[in-house]
């Protein structure tokens, strides 16, 4: 209780301009041995079907393409929720939302944020002796100590939550726009110009807002810039280092105005594709140069294309959820249909990991934390039971199979939040709640419960369009193993320390640097 009332206090300290922690690139303390360095980056809204080395009618993600060949793609990896704060706080913890409590995603005004008992990759890595650092989106709290440098990162730069949250001088390309900021403030500024929200998107170099509203044009290049600062000083320091990105692409709003190849109406996509696959390119080839042979990359998602976006939303490939596009509404993100949680996922460390592999293992986001933590001789938290599996057999071409068991909880669009409503079972997937998100016709499929769940086959039904006849042999063979792997897993979870987030919301905790202007403007120059 004493450090995280210290925790507290410094941030409150911080917010209020009395004090400000030295955390910079200046890194200092050589550590013994050779533990391997790590480099996660975690794709927003990407679909399984952005990258060309999964589907072939894709041509724009040339640089993690050649990552794929130099390494190995999965193609049967899943997101462990799909929606943001769920998907990020799962990675983060390895453990599911129903047992680190992030069941859905944290607002503007979010008071709370990922329980702080709960103990992050970070956390585990930083007391291993890691420099850690994390660029990009968070998502995960912003106000007191859910901040990221009170949550293991001794470096921060990057935006708190989701770049459409608050409104920006570059709105890009979004269904609907969001308005620039109001350049005025006060009784007489016009309200046509106002934002859909009073904040504007803050950008953070640690505790300090930077730049408000953000500039997302020149935010990409900024992240290359800071990760490869971070990954420069970090190599030269002589200590491991632990680096997560949190990309803004592919979320909307897209920022990216340069022509582009390809149909007109897919022109802004597959430019801001292009740059997130550059934007990645520049970060493996600094990896190469300073740190190659001793740093694992892993790259994924952390959930599937946003389709209410329509033209601006990423490409799901096979998976297309037929049953419930008939119904109506999307099977993508939200959702617990293969287009919201498959997500792409490349492994790539040269001399360790076999090159030009594709491994069809069944793994997720949630092994992230458990490999990560086992290659750097570090110890899983004590008195915590974990979703995900060391994976390390798999990435170094010693075992092919992953998990027995997916559970896919809702985090989105229908039934209860965290909810698992849809077991994997080896080649079988089973739904006791379906429904669809907004799609970009703008319907919402309806929400259905099944006693007896829908059952698909996904090795002869991908596209998840025929679900097994409930009289048939197959299914009733299936049946009970599913009921009994989701009772266990339920019991398994009252069995556990399972975490409460606090969902409360509180306008005053809006990161703000200026809070006399309406948008809260804080341009550097």
């Amino acid at each position: 209780m004493g450090w995280l009332f210290l925790k507290v206090l410094i941030v409150g300290l911080s917010f209020l301009g009395f004090f400000y922690p030295v955390v910079d690139f200046r890194f200092s303390g050589k550590t013994g041995g050779q533990k391997p360095n790590f480099v996660i980056i975690l794709a927003d809204d990407m679909g399984w079907g952005d990258l060309g080395a999964n589907w072939a009618e894709t041509k724009d993600t040339a640089h993690l393409d050649k990552m794929a060949s130099g390494g190995m793609r999965f193609v049967d990896f899943h997101a462990a929720a799909s929606t943001c704060s769920p998907s990020r706080a799962s990675l983060l913890t390895g453990r599911l939302g129903l047992r680190n409590g992030v069941t859905h995603n944290f607002a503007v005004t979010s008071v709370g944020g990922l329980p702080l008992n709960e103990t992050t990759l970070a956390e585990v890595l930083q007391q291993a002796g890691y420099i850690t650092g994390m660029i990009g989106k968070w998502h995960l709290g912003h106000h007191g100590s859910y901040h990221p440098n009170f949550r293991g990162f001794d470096y921060y730069f990057g935006i708190p939550y989701s770049n459409d949250m608050g409104c920006t001088d570059t709105p890009g390309y979004n269904h609907p726009p969001c308005p620039a900021c109001p350049q005025q403030s006060g009784p007489s500024r016009n309200p046509e110009r106002a934002c859909y929200v009073d904040v504007a998107l803050p950008l953070y170099e640690n505790l300090t807002i930077v730049e408000q509203p953000v500039n997302l044009s020149s935010l990409a290049q900024k992240y290359a810039e800071k990760a490869t600062q971070f990954i420069q000083h970090a190599s030269a320091s002589g200590r491991p280092f632990l680096l997560y990105v949190g990309l803004a692409h592919m979320h909307v709003p897209l920022s990216v105005t340069r022509p582009s190849a390809g149909p007109p109406g897919r022109r802004p996509y597959a430019a801001g594709l292009r740059e997130m696959d550059s934007l990645v390119g520049q970060i493996k080839d600094k990896v190469d140069r300073a740190a190659k042979g001793n740093t694992f990359l892993w790259f994924t998602g952390d959930n599937g294309p946003w389709a209410q976006k329509c033209e601006l939303a990423g490409s799901m490939g096979p998976y297309t959820g037929l049953w419930q596009t008939r119904q109506g509404g999307s099977p993508a993100k939200q959702t617990t249909w293969e287009g919201g949680h498959r997500v792409p996922a490349l492994a790539y460390w040269p001399g360790r990991i076999p090159v030009n592999v594709t491994s069809t293992a069944l793994l997720s986001v949630l092994d992230i934390f458990p490999t990560v933590v086992a290659l750097a001789q570090a110890s899983l938290p004590p008195d915590r039971h974990f979703d995900g599996l060391d994976a390390s057999e798999v990435l170094f071409g010693r075992l092919q199979t992953g998990h027995r068991v997916l559970f896919h909880p809702n985090s989105g669009a229908a039934g209860e939040y965290g909810g698992l409503q849809t077991v994997r079972l080896e080649q079988y997937k089973a739904f006791y709640v379906t429904g669809g998100a907004k799609a970009c016709d703008g319907s919402v499929g309806p929400e259905q419960h099944h006693e007896l769940p829908l059952i698909f086959n996904l090795e002869d039904d991908v596209a998840e369009g025929v679900p097994l006849e409930r009289g048939g042999t197959e299914y009733q063979a299936v049946l009970p193993m599913v009921r009994k792997v989701l009772a266990d897993v339920l019991q398994d979870v009252s069995e556990d320390n399972v975490s409460s987030a606090d969902y409360t919301q509180d306008p005053s905790v809006a990161p703000c640097c200026n809070p006399y202007q309406i948008a809260c403007r804080c341009q550097t120059v």
